[in-house]
């Protein structure tokens, strides 16, 4: 293991980490704030979509202009620290302008390092080790995911409806995280001075799709198919809260199961997704990937005829198992499909049109819902992905995981 996580791994995963516990203390309770302060439900539905608009294309961008400088650690100090410097923001005034702002830069922060950082987990590993490298890395993310929840439930049980506080509190995890991402260091590069310095408008990392390799074109048509059938999990969550509503008549326990389901998801995705990244390098990821897909589809045309405790929490471990089969795994096989030197905008082309595609999927799921109710908005979804898993098991037999691109665009 010590020679697979190398220093820099070790160092991703715990800045992940920390910032994961700061963003998941406030996950679960940003939706009341926002109502305690005045926000529509509609407002909060146009915050987080613009939030996470600018968060998806902005991957592509800085992805590219990472490649370009070839440079990894500055995007993500910049990236962190923009994330964590926002979440107190949240709370410091409640102007509509202003939480729009403060959102946005979280958001932002998170575009600007994700594909910077997914390629340097890339650069430390080999295409035999990938697996278990970003599971090691998605692991050790999902556990900051799994404890920030649980301990905004600590605090809120201590000094009940304290949401200005909790936003300050969860400053302080991101600050550690931001020291310890001066640790991280580049690798000594020759970089061309002239493209790196040239003028690239915001959505030329789309250019990336025409000198892409046919392999990389395949595997990310499938994986974006699959965006557009999965849904936010926000609406996980919503038919688990009815469903206890309707068992208990009590909305206290419907709202604390919630969570605490949404914890255990967390804690399960968290604790399989290095086992997985092992049993991955060495079966295939490509066999990981689509299990994890049948898993996804087996819990969204089931959860909706379930109503007890038990079988719930059965479906919420099979959905973490999913999760941890398929996040870290896609990302490796897309860099397996880039050279070194375009790893970042590879990841940051799928990265900016999964986070277009998956507005789209939650825009179609809630029309479902309302329209049709929620069995039919999950049975379309798995059985969707399902039509998905078949393109892919036909298209991963005609995939090289070690073709490459054409280096100039």
């Amino acid at each position: 293991m010590n020679k697979i996580i190398t220093k820099t791994v070790l160092i991703l995963s715990l800045v992940s980490l920390m910032t994961d516990v700061a963003s998941e203390m406030l996950y679960p309770v940003m939706p009341v704030y926002l109502k305690s302060i005045g926000f529509s439900v509609l407002l909060i539905g146009i915050l987080e979509g613009l939030a996470e608009a600018t968060a998806g294309f902005s991957k592509g961008y800085f992805g590219k202009m990472s490649d370009m400088m070839q440079k990894r650690a500055p995007f993500i100090r910049l990236g962190y620290g923009l994330s964590a410097f926002a979440k107190p923001m949240l709370a410091t005034f409640a102007f509509p302008l202003w939480i729009f702002f403060a959102r946005t830069l979280d958001r932002l922060g998170k575009g600007i390092r994700n594909g910077a950082r997914d390629a340097l987990l890339s650069d430390e590993a080999t295409p035999e080790n990938k697996g278990k490298v970003f599971g090691f890395h998605r692991g050790m993310d999902t556990l900051g995911a799994a404890i920030g929840p649980f301990a905004a439930l600590l605090f809120l049980y201590f000094f009940p409806a304290q949401y200005r506080w909790l936003f300050v509190l969860a400053f302080l995890p991101g600050v550690a995280a931001i020291f310890m991402t001066f640790i991280i260091k580049d690798k000594p590069k020759i970089i061309d001075i002239k493209k790196a310095k040239s003028n690239q408008s915001f959505f030329s990392f789309v250019k990336y799709w025409n000198v892409a390799s046919s392999d990389y074109k395949k595997l990310v048509t499938g994986l974006l198919g699959f965006t557009l059938f999965n849904s936010s999990d926000v609406f996980l969550l919503l038919i688990v809260n009815r469903s206890i509503f309707i068992q208990t008549h009590n909305q206290t326990t419907a709202d604390l199961t919630m969570i605490g389901f949404y914890i255990f998801y967390n804690l399960v995705y968290a604790l399989s997704s290095y086992p997985l990244g092992i049993v991955a390098d060495k079966i295939g990821l490509k066999k990981i990937m689509v299990l994890g897909l049948l898993l996804f589809a087996f819990v969204y045309g089931s959860v909706s005829f379930v109503n007890s405790y038990i079988l719930l929490a059965i479906l919420f471990l099979i959905y973490g198992l999913y999760a941890a089969a398929t996040d870290g795994i896609s990302k490796a096989l897309i860099t397996n499909l880039s050279q070194k030197e375009h790893t970042a905008t590879a990841v940051g082309f799928y990265s900016s049109f999964a986070s277009f595609f998956s507005l789209i999927a939650s825009s179609l799921g809630g029309w479902i819902w309302f329209t049709f109710g929620a069995s039919a908005m999950f049975l379309f979804s798995a059985i969707g992905v399902l039509l998905v898993v078949f393109y892919l098991v036909y298209t991963f037999d005609k995939i090289n995981l070690i073709s490459k691109i054409r280096t100039k665009y």
